[in-house]
């Protein structure tokens, strides 16, 4: 086990002693009022932690992806509701990933926190570690206020329109309330961040008693060029204007040049101390997402997101030659991650690839393949995010805990060539754009992140925004960024047809042979870009009103 895992191990079980608890389970009820929760720094602190529970990762259907509706992967059973997304039975009736409810809920919890909150116990003042305390306690509202907002751009993503709701509402009035459209509420999440921004700290290691995975100034930072490129993306921003992508790549070069994060050739996932690492969730020692996904075949897998020939075409030859099946001496090194991207083979386990130091068999009727029940059907395995030293092995079990990164310093300098690009039509542009000097290219921007990971450089490309949305793909795959990224460019979901290997190993020679065959065809209408509200949301409050095409 690597030393990271331990440090994640230490991390986990602290953060769980903050969330885990239900100290509170609503803003007050029978055994706890509001002057209780709110009479002590402890307290107060459960308080501010139970804000950050509401915090979601990409593991909602039984440790499957989101990234399994959308054109990078499948998933290998044919009982799991992601299919809802591409199946046409997705309606106002037949909801998913419905989170209405779960983030509002967070929202209400965050208002009674920032309305009771004290900013000081005078009575604690001789406590030997009163300062301290007071140095978090006068932080916590700064933290509270980047997580409401946070799960007002959570709700929006989803939804398009809602209702800011910046202050707590009384139960007859909360079904009376007007959405506000994408574009104010996305000014509202900049307002908030920037009244946060110099209040929260670079690092919590100024803090006599450390402090967990919490927010940053960082964070917020790069929060803000996140939410400043979905509001300039063409599904909200169809006019095109170009003030929007300057604002958003602005924002990410105030990220790019604080200093406060590098680019390094490190883990990037499950590793607390990564340098590009700004914002994350850590979850506590379990098994579920390797039992979940573990290839078929060996002890404790059950198979689950498969990704698709359709990513691994995505990757680059190592030089930085675009890949080409069509090509045969491409497709002679397809599975030979040595001469590809090197972040392929961080993403998937295909035939050959050690697992545990033995080697996957993914031709037909081999250990990992099909015709075995639950099999991949595309011949590939997922890799990222998974504990390989998880162990299921009877009187030897080991689980680990799991770091999912929101938010990595990469997306920065992604978001900065987007924007900057968009914003000029120019991928070499230099200069000074809205008072702002630029010394950095898009060009640039996008080659740092393909220099970190060790491919070759993109030279120049007649269809740049392609180029940064592939990057875009490689980079974050399966960390929650294709789902929403098709939808906010309005490229459907990626491709509806979906493509996997078809492997083949002789029984004479031992010889290996793969064809690239069809896996699914989905259904997409252009309805599916925002969710609809539920019936049962839209019956409490007719001001919901449904997406187009819903």
């Amino acid at each position: 086990m690597n030393h990271s895992l331990n440090r994640i191990m230490a991390l986990a079980a602290a953060f769980a002693a903050l969330v885990s608890c239900n100290f509170l389970d609503q803003n007050e009820n029978t055994y706890q009022t509001s002057d209780y929760q709110f009479s002590c720094f402890d307290n107060v602190k459960r308080v501010c932690s139970h804000v950050y529970s509401y915090l979601d990762v990409d593991t909602e259907w039984s440790w499957s992806t989101q990234n399994c509706a959308t054109d990078d992967a499948v998933y290998a059973w044919e009982s799991n509701g992601i299919k809802t997304y591409y199946n046409g039975t997705w309606s106002p009736r037949n909801t998913i990933n419905d989170r209405f409810s779960h983030y509002y809920a967070g929202i209400a919890q965050a208002n009674y926190f920032l309305e009771n909150a004290p900013d000081d116990f005078p009575e604690t003042q001789y406590l030997q570690d009163y300062k301290d305390r007071m140095q978090q306690l006068r932080n916590f509202p700064y933290e509270v206020r980047f997580l409401r907002a946070w799960y007002h751009f959570e709700l929006m993503r989803r939804y398009g329109d809602i209702v800011i709701m910046d202050h707590s509402v009384a139960p007859a009035e909360v079904n009376s309330l007007v959405p506000s459209d994408f574009h104010t509420v996305t000014e509202w999440i900049v307002g908030e961040l920037d009244a946060i921004i110099p209040e929260l700290p670079v690092s919590y290691s100024e803090f006599v008693t450390g402090r967990t995975n919490r927010v940053t100034r960082g964070a917020a930072m790069a929060f803000k060029a996140r939410a400043l490129l979905y509001d300039a993306s063409p599904l909200h921003n169809p006019q095109g204007d170009k003030e929007r992508y300057r604002k958003a790549a602005e924002a990410a070069k105030q990220v790019l040049d604080s200093g406060w994060y590098t680019l390094a050739k490190e883990q990037k996932i499950n590793n607390f101390n990564a340098k590009g690492y700004i914002f994350g969730v850590i979850r506590s020692a379990s098994n579920g997402l390797e039992s979940s996904n573990f290839p078929m075949g060996v002890e404790g897998g059950n198979s689950g997101t498969c990704p698709s020939q359709n990513l691994a075409e995505a990757f680059d030859l190592l030089d930085g030659t675009p890949f080409d099946w069509d090509k045969p001496e491409h497709r002679a090194i397809a599975l030979d991650p040595s001469k590809r991207d090197p972040r392929f083979g961080e993403t998937f386990y295909m035939d050959g690839s050690l697992f545990k130091g033995v080697p996957l068999e993914m031709w037909e009727g081999g250990q990992n393949a099909l015709p075995k029940k639950g099999a991949t059907p595309t011949s590939y395995y997922l890799k990222k995010n998974l504990v390989e030293e998880t162990s299921f092995v009877t009187g030897n079990a080991i689980s680990y805990p799991h770091i999912y990164p929101i938010i990595r310093y990469a997306e920065m300098y992604l978001i900065y060539a987007e924007a900057l690009y968009l914003a000029t039509g120019d991928a070499s542009f230099k200069g000074s754009l809205g008072g702002v000097n630029y010394t950095l290219s898009p060009l640039e921007a996008l080659n740092a992140v393909r220099e970190r990971a060790g491919v070759g450089a993109l030279q120049s490309s007649p269809d740049f925004l392609a180029a940064v949305q592939k990057e875009n793909r490689v980079e974050f795959a399966f960390e929650n960024h294709r789902f929403w990224d098709t939808r906010r460019w309005m490229i459907q979901a990626g491709d509806t047809d979906i493509y996997g290997l078809k492997i083949v190993r002789d029984s004479q020679s031992g010889e290996i042979s793969y064809t690239k065959q069809l896996v699914q065809t989905r259904v997409w209408e252009d309805k599916y870009y925002l969710y609809p509200y539920s019936d049962a949301e839209r019956y409490k409050n007719p001001n919901l009103q449904l997406n187009p095409g819903w």
